[in-house]
């Protein structure tokens, strides 16, 4: 009798102490430089500790870890019709982080899904109220309004929006088509207005060699001489020139 009593109560000690041992190992945590770890006791919000080595009470008290990084969220592409009625799919990321853990916690179930409804809403009332021209060139714009937005509402939720991005802005195929005969029309335009600007400027500057050249006789002359030198290379063609009366007079004056 005395060896079994023995035994049960070496027994006894060793489970009794496995069970501290346990639980020891169930209070102390290790909480990570970028997580905080919110403490309930008896399931009311007790504190917020980390990050480094913090103690739980065992059988009082639970933990969850909440993870302050900037996190992404892709929204699906969603198809939204702007003021002038055109169908436009967008594809949009958020960046967000949790600046408020117990509020993240305590305030909403999922904040993550609560962005995105949010988020996708801002993005339809926001893109709603602008034309096509405004969508395609204000996209920082449109970005920082949603953003405004969103993150009003996700304050009281402890959870910040950093930053919304607009990745793609895909146009119907008719659109695309309408606005590529637009851009081919818009070349066109600027080419044939620089081309009547160059033959503006060169008539200015043929007037005012005519100008010159009536002024001075002597320099028509001189202009006919190089004319037929400029020519004179070419001896496969044949070319007639009508020469001034006094140009010999001005040879004469040359020699």
């Amino acid at each position: 009798m005395d060896e079994i009593f023995f035994i049960s109560v070496v027994f006894t000690v060793v489970f009794i102490f496995i069970v501290i041992i346990c639980l020891i190992g169930k209070s102390v945590k290790t909480v990570t430089e970028y997580k905080r770890l919110i403490v309930f006791r008896f399931g009311k919000y007790r504190r917020t500790v980390g990050p480094g080595i913090v103690f739980i009470l065992p059988l009082i008290e639970v933990s969850e870890e909440v993870d302050l990084r900037i996190k992404t969220l892709d929204i699906a592409r969603q198809e939204i019709i702007t003021k002038d009625n055109i169908p436009i799919t967008i594809d949009t990321s958020v960046f967000y982080k949790v600046i408020n853990p117990e509020y993240a916690k305590t305030k909403i179930e999922n904040f993550m899904r609560a962005v995105l409804n949010y988020t996708q809403g801002a993005l339809r009332d926001v893109i709603g109220n602008m034309e096509l021209d405004e969508v395609l060139t204000q996209r920082e714009r449109i970005s920082s309004e949603i953003r405004k937005v969103v993150d009003e509402e996700t304050r009281e939720w402890g959870v910040q929006i950093t930053q919304i991005k607009i990745q793609q802005i895909e146009l119907p195929e008719n659109m695309k088509r309408a606005m590529a005969v637009q851009a081919e029309k818009e070349r066109e335009k600027r080419a044939s207005i620089i081309a009547s600007e160059g033959e503006l400027e060169a008539s200015k500057n043929i007037a005012e060699a005519g100008r010159i050249l009536s002024e001075t006789p002597s320099a028509i002359q001189l202009r006919t001489l190089q004319t037929i030198q400029d020519i004179s290379q070419e001896p496969s063609q044949k070319i007639v020139i009508f020469l001034p009366t006094d140009l010999g007079n001005l040879l004469d004056k040359l020699k």
